[in-house]
């Protein structure tokens, strides 16, 4: 696994296979920019192809999880670290199309297309982009404290990197009107009550409780957990004669697998089972 300080944020690993990136610029409220976008979707995809890596864990420091992209020449004057420099865009119209396509968009989908599973340990303020890289990831925990909205409309702006999607897809339309067109900025347990979040705990108890869960996902049996990631998120968009072919054009890689062999023997031994064997040993089973 791949760790150290990267523009905007820092990866450290914990075992079994948790990566945890840590937004470190408090300063900014871990605003983002295009450097910080760009560095991310490069660790993401390392993370992607290494199987050491089993879950990937956001999290903030200071006040903020990410209060949105940072408002000024910050945004385009950062330095990348895991990439090389590259001219951001937005400064004319096509080049806005291409910073939000290959950038802002691209970051949400690497985590949203990231086969592992992810969480979102939601520490402070978590706006518009922030907001919308959460509801990218799988899980979400929330400090008591934290702050969710999207607010765009409060600067004449669009949630342009896929916000009003994801709000659509977690509240439905009528919720995600009111969540979008009214600017709203709710509270840990308001976002729990809407369906945003799926647990409030203390704000020094953030941390543990999602490596807590982090480490019951990592426990798992990871082949079948991602081919189940990414079937769950198809089926929320497919008939459903596409979603029982989409899980059955799966289900042989599943049943196959060492991991299944395993949970068989666990069941019928009446005692708990040891999955991933084949990641400990570095074989190639996916």
């Amino acid at each position: 696994m791949q760790t150290g300080t990267y523009c905007g944020f820092e990866v450290t690993a914990h075992d079994p296979g948790i990566a945890c990136i840590t937004f470190n610029r408090p300063e900014r409220l871990n605003g983002t920019s295009s450097a910080m976008k760009r560095d991310l979707i490069e660790i993401l995809t390392q993370m992607q192809m290494d199987d050491s890596v089993r879950v990937v864990l956001f999290t903030g420091t200071g006040a903020g999880f990410c209060a949105g992209d940072t408002i000024g020449p910050e945004y385009r004057d950062d330095q990348p670290v895991a990439t090389a420099r590259l001219d951001p865009g937005h400064g004319h119209t096509l080049g806005t199309y291409d910073g939000l396509r290959v950038v802002s968009q691209g970051l949400n989908k690497a985590i949203r297309d990231l086969d592992k599973l992810t969480i979102a340990a939601i520490n402070g303020f978590a706006i518009q982009t922030g907001l919308s890289l959460a509801l990218c990831c799988d899980f979400r925990i929330a400090a008591k404290g934290a702050k969710l909205g999207s607010a765009t409309l409060r600067f004449g702006l669009l949630p342009d990197e896929g916000g009003h999607y994801l709000l659509v897809q977690h509240l439905g339309l009528g919720r995600a009107m009111d969540f979008l067109f009214r600017k709203r900025i709710v509270t840990a347990e308001q976002a729990a009550e809407l369906g945003l979040v799926h647990e409030v705990v203390e704000p020094e108890e953030l941390l543990g409780a999602a490596l807590e869960l982090a480490t019951e996902l990592a426990n798992g049996p990871q082949v079948a957990m991602r081919l189940l990631k990414r079937a769950t998120y198809n089926a929320a968009e497919l008939s459903w004669n596409q979603a029982l072919d989409d899980i059955a054009v799966r289900t042989p890689m599943a049943d196959h697998h060492p991991d299944a062999q395993e949970g068989g023997a666990a069941f019928l031994e009446r005692r708990q089972p040891t999955f991933n064997t084949w990641l400990e040993r570095g074989e190639q089973h996916r």
